[in-house]
This record gives C-alpha cells, sequence and structure tokens, in this order.
C-alpha cells in the first residue's frame, strides 16, 4: 500500500490537475456567476470592501465572505477568469487537507486516502470546485464546524469548540444563518441520538457563542448600523426566510429532486459501489452503528432532510453532505486496491474531456461575454448599452465591458413600488422608453421573442452585432 507522503503527491497532482489546468479557459457566465464576478469587481472599483453592490446599487443577495475572496484573487492576479476561479480551487484543496486530516483519525491513512480521492473525482465537486459560487467555500466551514465539535466530543477535549464556532462564524459570513442552523441541528441530532447533552453543558459553550457572535458581527453589525431594515427586509426576509418557504423555481419543487442530485453528483462512485451494496444487503449485512458512524450518518441525513424540506431546491444545497458519504463509502472502495487509482486516472482524462470538450465552449455560450466583445467599439466611442425583455442573462456583459447595462421598460413599471418577492432578483437597473435619447444610437441586448416589440417602440435601423443563446446584441443608429 501506499505511505501517507505518497497520498499528499496523489492527491496534491490530481488537484492540480483537476481544478488549476484550464481556469483561464472558463467564462463567467450568466446569470449567476456574474452576480459574484460583478460585485467583486465593483467592490475595487468603489474601494468599498463592507457592502456589497452590482450596477452601482446596494444588494443583498449573499453575505460578503465569498465576494472577499473574489476580490483578494482580482487584487493579486486582476479581474480575469483564472483569479475569480482561484478561490473555489483554493477551497477545494483545504477540503482534500481537511478530509484527508480528518479521515486518518477517524479510521487510518487508507480510508482518508480513499475518502479524498472520492471527494476529488466526484461530478459535483468538480462541478462546484470550478464554479463562481458560495457552496465550496459552504462546505469547508461547515464540515470544520462539525469536525471541530466532534474531535472535542471524542476527546473530551472541550476548546475544540471555540473553532467549531469560529468556523461557524465565517460559515455565516459566507451563506447566512444556514451556516449555523445547518451544523447546530445535526450537533443536537447527534447528542439526541447518543443521548448526551451533558457534552453541551461545558463552560466553553457560552464563550464559543461570543466569539461565533464577534466572527459574524464582523461584517452584520455594521451592515445593519449603514443600510436599517432594507438589509433585513431583503437579506433575511427575502434570500433567506422566503428561499426556504416560497420556491424560486416551482418546477424543481419535487420529492425526488435530490435523489438524482445525489445519483448525478456522486458519479461514477455512487453507482460504481450501487451492486456491491445491493449484494450485502441480500446477505443480510447491516451496517455497524458505532460512534464514529451514528455521526456520518446524522451529518448526511440531516443535510439532505432539511434541503428537501425547503420550497427553493438547487443542484449545490445539499453539497455538505460530501465529506460523512465519502467517508462511509471510503471503507468499501478500500478493497479495490489499485482499480481505485486506475479508476481515478479515467475520470481525470473524463474530466479533462468535459472541461476542454464541453465545458469551455458551453460557458462561452451561456455567457454575454461575446456580446460584450462586439460591443466595445462601440461602448469606446460612448454608445449606450441596454437591455429588452430579459432582465438577467446580461450581467456578464457589464463585468467584461466595464459599462453599466440599463433594463428598458415602460414608465410605468418604472414607477411600480418595489415588493419584497422574488422580483428583487431582478437587478438590472431600470430606464423607460420615454426616457431614450432618439437622436442617439444604442446598443440593445434583446431575447428572441422581444425583438419585434422593441422595433415597435423604438424604430429605426437596427443591425445584429452578435448572436448569443438566449439573447442577442443590436446596434441602432441614431434617426
Amino acid at each position: 500500500m501506499l505511505n501517507e507522503k505518497k497520498h499528499l503527491w496523489i492527491l496534491g497532482g490530481l488537484w492540480l490537475l483537476l481544478y488549476i489546468v484550464g481556469n483561464h479557459l472558463l467564462t463567467i457566465t450568466d446569470p449567476v456567476e456574474c452576480n459574484y464576478a460583478e460585485t467583486a469587481r465593483e467592490m475595487l472599483l468603489y474601494d468599498d470592501y463592507f457592502s456589497p453592490r452590482i450596477f452601482g446599487n446596494y444588494w443583498f443577495d449573499k453575505p460578503i465572505f465569498f465576494y472577499w475572496e473574489l476580490a483578494a484573487a482580482f487584487n493579486l492576479f486582476g479581474v480575469t477568469n483564472f483569479a475569480a476561479r482561484l478561490a473555489p480551487a483554493l477551497t477545494v484543496l483545504a477540503s482534500i487537507a481537511l478530509l484527508y486530516w480528518w479521515g486518518k483519525r477517524l479510521y487510518n491513512a487508507q480510508i482518508a486516502f480513499a475518502a479524498s480521492l472520492l471527494f476529488a473525482t466526484s461530478l459535483e465537486t468538480w462541478y462546484v470546485g470550478h464554479a463562481v459560487i458560495t457552496d465550496m467555500t459552504l462546505l469547508l466551514t461547515v464540515s470544520l464546524t462539525l469536525i471541530a465539535f466532534y474531535c472535542g466530543y471524542q476527546q473530551k477535549n472541550y476548546n475544540w469548540y471555540y473553532l467549531a464556532f469560529a468556523s461557524a462564524g465565517v460559515a455565516v459570513l459566507d451563506k447566512g444563518p444556514i451556516g449555523l442552523v445547518l451544523p447546530g441541528l445535526i450537533i443536537v441530532l447527534f447528542l439526541l441520538w447518543q443521548r448526551d447533552f451533558k457534552a453541551l453543558l461545558v463552560k466553553q459553550l457560552l464563550g464559543g457563542f461570543v466569539l461565533f457572535g464577534l466572527v459574524a458581527g464582523i461584517w452584520y453589525v455594521p451592515m445593519y448600523m449603514k443600510h436599517g431594515q432594507d438589509f433585513i427586509d431583503i437579506f433575511l426576509g427575502v434570500h433567506n426566510v422566503m428561499r426556504a418557504t416560497v420556491s424560486e423555481h416551482p418546477r424543481d419543487d419535487v420529492w425526488y429532486y435530490y435523489i438524482g442530485i445525489f445519483l448525478a453528483g456522486f458519479f461514477p462512485w455512487a453507482w460504481a459501489a450501487i451492486p456491491a451494496f445491493i449484494k450485502r444487503w441480500r446477505r443480510g449485512w447491516r451496517l455497524k452503528l458505532d460512534t464514529n458512524t451514528r455521526f456520518l450518518l446524522v451529518w448526511a441525513v440531516t443535510v439532505f432532510a432539511l434541503f428537501q424540506c425547503f420550497a427553493t431546491k438547487y443542484v449545490t444545497y445539499t453539497f455538505p453532505y460530501m465529506f460523512p458519504v465519502v467517508l462511509l463509502m471510503a471503507r468499501h472502495f478500500c478493497n479495490w486496491g489499485k482499480k481505485l487509482l486506475y479508476g481515478v486516472a479515467v475520470m481525470t482524462v473524463v474530466y479533462w474531456g468535459l472541461l476542454f470538450g464541453v465545458a469551455v465552449p458551453q460557458m462561452e455560450r451561456h455567457s454575454s461575454y461575446g456580446m460584450a466583445m462586439a460591443a466595445k467599439p462601440y461602448l469606446e466611442q460612448g454608445v449606450e448599452p441596454y437591455s429588452f425583455g430579459r432582465s438577467d442573462g446580461v450581467v456578464a456583459f457589464t463585468y467584461y465591458s466595464g459599462h453599466f447595462i440599463k433594463d428598458l421598460v415602460s414608465q410605468e413599471e418604472l414607477d411600480e413600488e418595489r415588493k419584497l418577492d422574488w422580483s428583487v432578483t431582478n437587478i438590472l437597473p431600470k430606464f423607460s422608453f420615454e426616457a431614450v435619447e432618439r437622436d442617439k444610437p444604442m446598443l440593445v441586448i434583446v431575447g428572441e421573442k422581444s425583438f419585434e416589440d422593441l422595433q415597435k417602440k423604438l424604430p429605426g435601423k437596427w443591425t445584429l452585432l452578435e448572436k448569443g443563446r438566449r439573447n442577442s446584441l443590436y446596434y441602432r443608429a441614431a434617426d
């Protein structure tokens, strides 16, 4: 068997091959990645690292920590694709290191190595590790919270609780209240199963909550002091409470959604383990419920069940169950011996094929990067950019061009009072048709179905500059 030093060399090389190589080719996509990247760009633009802005306006979609990660990368490497994807890539590396370290403490180096290989080469990790979203940081911070708690619980050294609370504070800075609620619920359910709540009756618990408050308060307190009720209503009301109770995408709110995500996200390892699991089950196999296994099961099942109860469902919501699942699966894959390494090698080649053959061209199609490049000569001449018929799918235009875009609406829509519903996620500044200066040229990004309506509202000579997947860029000369 390989020794620990070789484990680390293999894991480090695998990380470089899967999570660093080719990042500079991956375009920032609409409509999600661009929001994070553009907000971080505007942090540098306005030299304001506390109040997130997009299109020059304050917005409270997510907490600050991931924006800080992006802004730090932009400061070091410039506003580039590579810099935008560096933060999630580095978080993958930290997650692999944490998983390996904890796997050794729970079991042994061989199981830790197998779990780390499964984690690094699972499809969902590969996806999230390249995506400009908050979920890889949430995985790391929630996992560290739970691992620190469990180390303290196992060793009866409750000073570990301080690390758990500090990490939960960072998780809340990254994703909001779920960063405390999720690990807290897992810990309570585990202790309920153990019938051992005395593990919480320690002096470190009070000190831990104080530490948590200090860490999370770094951002939440100044934000409330500066923005008041607006911050509470939109950040907590819409982007947290409403997300849990009102589906943003009703078609995805089905009972089997996360079962499909599990089978796809753990490709190929879940599929490889299913035959062995069925075979053992038929033989009357039962999982040995020692303390370690109980903790891992509670962790995995709670994540799955909690987000299944949420009205809004996203592909990445259940990602925090990765650590317990790969550790539970690793004991089976340890029996594969060298076949596991061969499987990892095959998956590395598969992911390279997906990266260069699928991800690179598809991500450019799902971005308004091409339109930003086509518009550049006109923008340099002072032509104003607008959008029509879509309020999403065009933020990358501003990110790549550096020019704010406005959404053309009627004066009646412009005068409407903002409601605390999903409409607040429409982040483009609005501009009325009536205020358009007809004697000036303009650029408009418009959906295919809306172009005829645009021509009726703004007659003139329209020239197609760039055709995108859902939108196209048109130029209208001055009347």
